[in-house]
């Protein structure tokens, strides 16, 4: 995590910090963890935990490898057979994190005293049942976190004893809610300021500050929360502590939580379940005996489990599943004398997969297993209590197309044997025969990748990959982006990716096609008509909404099955879209994201996000926007007349420019007094004229205080140096504006004392109020500034340096780039957002923070990412089996900080009717072959489908109308749709075009206006 305790590499770990927080990675930086099996799981544990950054890796699993194992340890290749698993893990894990040091424990104890020193300890598939009791007996005595976990094909399951107290620092891990009060009653009730919802839930606690007329509630002591609807809550009574005048603000303090855990062998006794599908209630308790089941048979078998689909193998299951129902009667909730219910089925099916091991739920369990891990090491986020079973039977192929028989599962002596077992050697084909499309190879892809190349995706004679991703590696892709080393930082990301899992799997040289374009209409040459149509189906590893949607556009038109996912720190989501079956990515969309209020913004902030967003305003248009104003001032000769046309704030545009021109500076010093002059005006004269025009004791027009409710009255700062926010924003300001001059800086340490001395020197002008500045108060308020006299603008304007006398003169514009910290930017804007949080009475945020909202950071973490890429694949299962029962898909949500996890069937495609015909609305379209004329398009439409076209276009451009005069029309009708289009448009048709869409407005045999498909023209 860093070479010095106490420290944290935030080039690194930048996006994590987001979503674990500063103290609980600390706690990780002193926890030892030991991994105990190093199958596909164990490795997908201890990969995800080592990039997550703890003090070390230990590793235990002294086990051959066999090529069986190639099927999930993706670390291991063909010449490793024969070897250590843990050696030759160790070697790979050590390349993932320079911070996090890997060993190898050459025994366990038979008293296990050689595992105190670990904080965590994990069991995939070494031990025995017993033996996995007795170690988490002396795990529970001495307060060691024990998780035990393992997976069997399409199933899988999770232990976690966290000991009988474990303290839970911050169950959720969401940020504190926060609220403005707009009354208080004295029996304890709160209401909402404007209907702004509270968030919070019964037993949550808060805090109060600014309250005025119940003061002594400001003491920050903490209140128990009663909800009593969505803009109301209720403390205890207040009546005997004065009464409410106004104001006030509630906080929520997260406040710790103790954990009791039962060991390993009363837990199997009376389990304590965490359901994982509320669909598969029914198949927990069963599976909970089916395991414990599998590790009898192993005992009884020589320490082999159930053949693939062996019929005998399978009824010894069931067998023992009844036994231990009689022995556990808790379990299945039997009474006295009855018999066991055993789902006969279920257990079978376990049976004939015992010996499976699939790629995506080694992922789903190896994220879950390993975000445990860091609870246990943190104490963030709450743990698993106690047992989780998950499985995807949903997954298996159709029995028709690819019956499962002793001999087609049966092992071939390849590194798919694991997979073959549970799904046949015909299905294996299948996958390794489609031809798939990825769409970035970034956190999400990077698993993709690995995961499909384990399971040969593409790798067949007639299938094949291609990646595409515009990016290159960044230091801080390292923590959670797996395939990249710090080797490959400015390498392209699919290139590198390609390279990867080519090593992985050799299979796929010559099958994956890595490019670097980006999937959008400027590349529609490069991914054509043809490429689009060869494909079986495309995944999207995509992080914003533009490109996501725009992929989702092109698989409905050429109807291809779409594989989409999504993370947010630890909240994860998959959906599939599937042609003429479910609606697509594009049929649902997030509510947009609540935007600032202009006068807000401006002059009353609340919250810290106001004055971070102020803040980065305030960096664009000192070191961004009026650098660049600057140099098309002298070089466009039309900047005046242009910028004039303009809405905006024409007047600050030519002061700024001529401001820039006029004060240049000539050295170091001259930047600083002008960072020095700007604190100046904005902290303390802006805010003194605010408080000019709007006193401390103002009122509004009916008579209520004017600074109450979300106004807060603010207050002017007094410069002081030795004040970190008002040094910092001196110094970043210095250093922006000498990197927009061209000048040298004052170095990465700032010399205070330089600072200081070129600051005494300077004549701070006193503030004189001005009665001519209007502010405005609320948004629906016009702006009393709108409206500059143009006389003024046009004096301005002249009053600007000729441009011919500063030629060859240009500034260099700032581009906003936050992870260097070498540049100043979030130095600058940290400082400046927390000055003006002094200004207000808010509370300051720390850098990261800063950087977080400012640099529009999405939080990530390995665990969330490789748990819904194993989601992810298990929908893949089912697409290349071509399912079209769409109870059988699933789409996910998951929430590993809570935790929770909720499935649901994909949402139908919505059908719509002409003339009695039904059709689907996302993926039908009429299909038109060849460039048929428009006078024959409109015949046909009337003959073949019973509709009168009114409009038709194409794009933007309106083809035919029903209403256009003769002459028109006439001159229209017998050219073909590209000759109408190019006749339109006046352009031509890009010679890649294959196809053409056109809309249509068309009235039916009534004579009503109906909805119906666009048509294609298939040129």
């Amino acid at each position: 995590m860093s070479s010095k305790t106490g420290e944290i590499d935030e080039s690194l770990y930048s996006r994590q910090l987001y979503v674990l927080g500063k103290e609980a990675m600390l706690k990780m930086q002193h926890s030892n963890v030991l991994v105990v099996g190093l199958k596909g799981l164990g490795v997908e544990i201890a990969k995800n935990v080592v990039l997550a950054g703890v003090k070390s890796m230990t590793l235990y699993d002294p086990s051959p490898i066999s090529l069986q194992d190639l099927s999930t340890q993706f670390f291991l290749t063909e010449s490793d057979v024969g070897q250590k698993r843990d050696l030759i893990s160790m070697e790979k894990l050590k390349e993932l994190n320079s911070y996090v040091p890997v060993k190898i424990l050459d025994r366990i104890d038979q008293n296990f005293n050689n595992l105190l020193d670990f904080q965590v300890i994990v069991i995939t598939d070494l031990l025995t049942l017993e033996d996995k009791i007795k170690m988490n007996d002396f795990c529970h005595k001495h307060n060691i976190k024990f998780i035990s976990t393992e997976t069997h094909g399409l199933f899988g399951n999770v232990f976690v004893d966290f000991g009988d107290e474990f303290t839970v620092i911050d169950p959720t891990g969401e940020e504190p809610r926060t609220g403005i009060i707009s009354d208080i009653e004295p029996n304890g009730t709160i209401t909402m300021l404007d209907d702004n919802r509270h968030g919070l839930e019964d037993g949550n606690y808060v805090k109060f500050s600014e309250i005025e007329g119940l003061e002594s509630l400001n003491d920050g002591a903490l209140h128990k929360v009663e909800v009593l609807g969505p803009f109301a809550f209720k403390i205890d009574h207040v009546d005997n502590l004065g009464t409410y005048v106004k104001g006030g603000v509630f906080t929520e303090v997260k406040v710790p939580k103790k954990l009791s855990y039962k060991n390993l062998f009363d837990s199997l006794q009376t389990p304590d379940f965490l359901f994982s599908d509320f669909a598969k209630f029914d198949r927990t308790a069963q599976l909970h005996l089916g395991f414990q089941a599998l590790q009898y048979f192993k005992l009884k078998n020589n320490g082999q489990l159930p053949r693939p689909m062996n019929e005998e193998d399978a009824n010894h299951l069931v067998k023992l599943v009844t036994d231990l129902a009689v022995q556990q009667p808790n379990v299945l909730n039997i009474a006295e004398g009855d018999e066991p219910q055993i789902d006969k089925e279920l257990i079978k099916e376990l049976s004939y997969q015992a010996r499976g091991d699939i790629p995506g739920v080694v992922a789903f369990f190896g994220g879950l297993v390993a975000q445990e891990v860091l609870k246990g090491c943190s104490g963030k986020f709450t743990p698993i209590q106690q047992f989780l079973y998950f499985d995807s039977l949903e997954s298996l192929p159709n029995s028709k197309s690819f019956p499962r028989t002793t001999e087609s599962t049966k092992p071939i002596n390849s590194r798919y044997d694991n997979q073959i077992a549970v799904f046949g050697v015909d299905f294996q084909k299948k996958i390794a025969n489609s031809k798939v499309f990825l769409v970035g190879s970034g956190a999400i892809g990077c698993e993709m990748l690995k995961n499909w190349a384990l399971l040969g995706l593409g790798s067949g004679e007639n299938g094949g990959i291609t990646v595409t991703d515009n990016d290159s590696i960044e230091k801080s892709n390292l923590n959670r982006q797996f395939l990249f080393r710090p080797k490959d930082v400015g390498r392209n990301k699919s290139e590198v990716a390609a390279d990867a899992v080519i090593a992985m799997n050799p299979d796929l040289k010559g099958k994956i096609e890595p490019k670097i374009d980006k999937v959008g209409p400027e590349t529609e040459d490069i991914f054509s008509d043809a490429f689009w149509e060869s494909l079986d189906f495309v995944t999207n590893a995509l992080d914003n909404v533009d490109a996501r949607t725009y992929v989702d556009r092109r698989c409905v038109f050429y109807r291809k099955p779409l594989l989409e996912s999504g993370t947010l720190g630890t909240k994860g989501n998959t959906q599939v879209i599937i042609p003429r079956l479910t609606e697509s990515y594009s049929s649902s969309r997030d509510p947009p994201e609540k935007s600032i209020p202009l006068c807000t913004l401006r002059s009353f902030p609340n919250k810290i996000d106001h004055t971070i967003a102020w803040a980065k305003s305030l960096f664009q248009g000192y070191f961004a926007d009026t650098p660049e104003n600057v140099n098309m001032y002298l070089t466009e000769p039309n900047f005046i007349e242009n910028t004039m046309k303009q809405s905006g704030d024409v007047k600050g545009i030519f002061e700024s420019v001529s401001d820039s021109l006029s004060n240049r500076p000539t050295d170091f010093d001259d930047c600083i007094k002008w960072a020095r002059l700007e604190f100046e005006k904005k902290f303390n004269h802006d805010i003194q004229q605010l408080l000019y025009n709007f006193p401390k004791d103002a009122k509004t027009s009916n008579g209520a205080p004017f600074w109450s409710g979300p106004k807060r009255a603010p207050s002017p700062l007094v410069f002081a140096i030795d004040n970190p926010d008002h040094f910092h924003f001196v110094v970043g300001g210095a250093n922006l504006r000498a990197f927009n001059y061209n000048l040298q800086g004052g170095g990465d340490e700032p010399d205070v004392s330089h600072y200081k001395s070129v600051i005494d020197s300077m004549i701070i002008p006193d503030f004189t109020p001005s009665a001519n500045v209007k502010i405005q108060v609320n948004d629906d308020d016009p702006d009393p500034n709108a409206n500059n006299p143009s006389d003024d603008l046009e004096s301005l304007a002249k009053s600007l340096p000729n441009p011919s006398t500063l030629s060859g003169f240009k500034l260099a514009p700032v581009e906003f780039e936050k992870d260097d910290d070498s540049n100043h930017h979030i130095e600058f804007i940290s400082a400046c957002s927390n000055c003006r949080a002094l200004n207000y009475f808010i509370e300051p945020a720390d850098r990261q923070k800063t950087k977080f909202i400012a640099g529009r950071i999405i939080p990530a973490i390995a665990t969330t990412t490789g748990l819904v890429t194993g989601l992810v694949n298990l929908e893949l299962y089912k697409v290349v089996d071509g399912k079209t029962d769409i109870e059988q898909y699933k789409n996910g949500f998951v929430n590993l900080a809570l935790p929770f996890f909720g499935f649901s069937e994909p949402i139908a495609s919505p059908k719509g009717q002409y003339n009695g015909k039904e059709y689907d609305r996302i993926w039908d379209r009429f299909d038109i072959k060849g460039d048929i004329k428009l006078s024959d398009l409109i015949e046909h439409f009337e003959k073949e489908e019973g509709l009168e076209i009114t409009m038709l276009s194409y794009g933007v451009s309106l083809l035919y109308a029903s209403f256009f005069p003769p002459k028109k029309l006439k001159e229209r009708m017998n050219l073909t749709i590209s000759e109408l289009v190019k006749f339109v448009t006046k352009t031509e048709l890009p010679s890649h075009v294959r196809t053409m869409i056109l809309e249509i407005c068309a009235d039916d045999k009534e004579g009503e206006d109906v909805e119906v498909p666009y048509i294609v023209i298939n040129l």
